[in-house]
C-alpha cells in the first residue's frame, strides 16, 4: 500500500524526467544497433552502412574506398576525399581513409605526401589491402625487388581474395630473372601462400617457359616444389611444344633420367601424379588397366574384355635419332597371335616408326626383343603398349614386369635383373 500511495504522489515533473531518461536509452540502444548492423554490412552494401552510421569513421573509410577507382569521375573522386577527411575527423585511425588519401596525393604527383601518408598507413595496419598494392607499386617504381616481395607477402595474407588479384601479376613477373631471384628466397621462407602460387604458376598459360625456370631454380635452391605441380608444369610445357624445357625439369626432378632411354623399367617408382613422361595407364570401356609400383620390382597388370582394345600404357620419349632395342618381359599372356597385344612407337608427325610383337608368357619366360630405329625427323615418340580387339570369350589379360627401350650399341641386361 506504501508503494502504491508513493507512485499516487509523485509529480509530473517526475515522470517527465522518468520519459526523458527512458527515450535516451532508447535512442542509445537504437544509435547502438545501427551501428553492429552497419559494421557487419559487406562492402557491396557500403552506402546503405554510411548512411545507417554516417559518424563511424571505418565505415566511412571503406565508403571512400570503394568511390576512389582508377575509372571514377572526379565529382566521385572528390565526394571520396571529402568522405575520408571526414572520416579521420572522427577515427584518426581509420586505415583505410588514410590509404584513400595516399592513392589521390600520388595521383595528384604529390610524391612526399603520398609517401607519408602511405607509412602512417602501414603504422596503422598491415592488413589493408590497397596499402599493401601502394606499397607494392612504390617498391617497384623505386627499383626495390625485395620491398615489392615484402609487401606481396603482407598483402596475400590480408584478404582470402587477395592470390585472385595478385596471383597472375606475380605470375607475369617471372619472366624477369631478378624477381624469380627473389621469389625463391621468398618462398625458401614458407609463406602460407606458398604452395598455392606454385600451382597457379604451374597452371598458367603466360609463360610456361618462365615458370619452368622458376622451378628449377627453386630446386637447385632445395625449396620443395608439390609433386602435383611438378607434373602439371611439364605437361604445361609438354603442350606448348617446349620439349627441351620439359625435359630439362623432368631430368632434373627425375634423378638418372637418360634421354637416351624409357624410364622406370621395372614399376619401381611410386608416384600421386604423373606426367606424360612417366608410365600411364590408360582405362576406358572394357579395358581395366593399373600400375603396382613397388620400390624394389612393380608391374603393369591389364585386362580386356571381348570386342575391346586401344592404348593400355603409354610413355612419351625423346629419343635421339638412332638404333635402338626395346625390350621386356610378359607375365600371364596366352593367346592366339591375333589377339596378343603388341608395343609400337609412334612419331606425331610421321605415324608408326617401330613395332614389336608380345609373345606368350610361356615362351622364353616371357622375355620378348624388337629392333627400332628412331628417325632425324622425329624429336618426340610415344611408345605404347596396343591391345587388339579379340573375339575370344575370356577376352585378354596380362601384366608386364619389364619393359626398357635402350640404345642397340649398349650391352642387354641381365634377364635376372630387375
Amino acid at each position: 500500500m506504501k508503494d502504491r500511495g508513493s507512485r499516487q504522489r509523485r509529480s509530473p515533473l517526475e515522470w517527465g524526467v522518468r520519459l526523458v531518461l527512458a527515450g535516451a536509452v532508447g535512442w542509445i540502444g537504437y544509435l547502438s544497433v545501427m551501428q553492429s548492423v552497419a559494421l557487419v554490412l559487406p562492402d557491396s552494401r557500403i552506402e546503405e552502412a554510411h548512411a545507417l552510421a554516417p559518424n563511424n569513421g571505418r565505415i566511412a573509410g571503406r565508403l571512400s574506398q570503394a568511390l576512389y577507382r582508377p575509372d571514377a569521375s572526379e565529382t566521385r573522386r572528390a565526394r571520396a576525399i571529402a568522405i575520408a577527411r571526414d572520416a579521420l575527423r572522427h577515427d584518426p585511425t581509420a586505415v583505410e581513409a588514410v590509404a584513400t588519401l595516399a592513392a589521390d596525393a600520388f595521383a595528384r604527383g604529390d610524391q612526399a605526401e603520398g609517401e607519408r601518408l602511405l607509412a602512417y598507413s602501414q603504422k596503422l595496419s598491415r592488413r589493408d589491402l590497397r596499402t599493401q598494392l601502394m606499397a607494392i607499386e612504390l617498391a617497384v617504381v623505386q627499383g626495390d625487388i625485395p620491398a615489392a616481395l615484402r609487401h606481396y607477402d603482407i598483402a596475400l595474407r590480408t584478404r582470402k581474395n587477395a592470390p585472385e588479384l595478385l596471383f597472375p601479376v606475380l605470375t607475369s613477373a617471372l619472366s624477369d630473372q631478378t624477381i624469380r631471384t627473389e621469389l625463391v628466397k621468398t618462398l625458401a621462407g614458407h609463406p602460407i601462400w606458398g604452395t598455392k602460387f606454385l600451382n597457379h604458376a604451374a597452371r598458367s598459360r603466360l609463360d610456361p617457359a618462365a615458370s619452368a625456370a622458376f622451378f628449377r631454380a627453386l630446386q637447385v635452391a632445395r625449396v620443395p616444389v608439390p609433386e602435383a605441380a611438378g607434373v602439371m608444369l611439364i605437361n604445361r610445357l609438354l603442350a606448348a611444344k617446349l620439349f627441351d624445357d620439359a625435359w630439362a625439369y623432368y631430368a632434373a626432378a627425375r634423378s638418372g633420367s637418360d634421354r637416351r632411354r624409357s624410364r622406370d623399367p621395372a614399376f619401381k617408382t611410386l608416384l600421386g601424379t604423373r606426367s606424360a613422361l612417366d608410365w600411364v595407364a590408360v582405362n576406358n570401356l572394357g579395358v581395366s588397366t593399373t600400375i603396382l609400383a613397388d620400390a624394389r620390382n612393380g608391374l603393369f597388370d591389364f585386362t580386356v574384355s571381348m570386342g575391346n582394345g586401344g592404348t593400355l600404357l603409354q610413355q612419351l620419349q625423346m629419343l635421339p635419332p638412332g638404333d635402338y632395342v626395346l625390350e621386356g618381359q610378359s607375365v600371364g599372356i596366352e593367346q592366339p597371335a591375333r589377339s596378343r597385344p603388341y608395343w609400337i612407337l609412334r612419331c606425331p608427325t610421321g605415324g608408326e616408326i617401330g613395332r614389336v610383337e608380345l609373345p606368350n608368357s610361356s615362351e622364353a619366360e616371357g622375355w620378348f626383343q624388337g629392333s627400332i630405329s628412331v628417325p632425324a625427323h622425329c624429336s618426340v615418340q610415344m611408345l605404347a603398349l596396343v591391345a587388339r580387339s579379340t573375339d575370344e570369350i575370356g577376352g585378354v589379360s596380362g601384366q608386364i614386369s619389364r619393359i626398357q627401350i635402350r640404345p642397340a650399341r649398349e650391352t642387354a641386361p641381365a634377364r635376372i635383373a630387375s
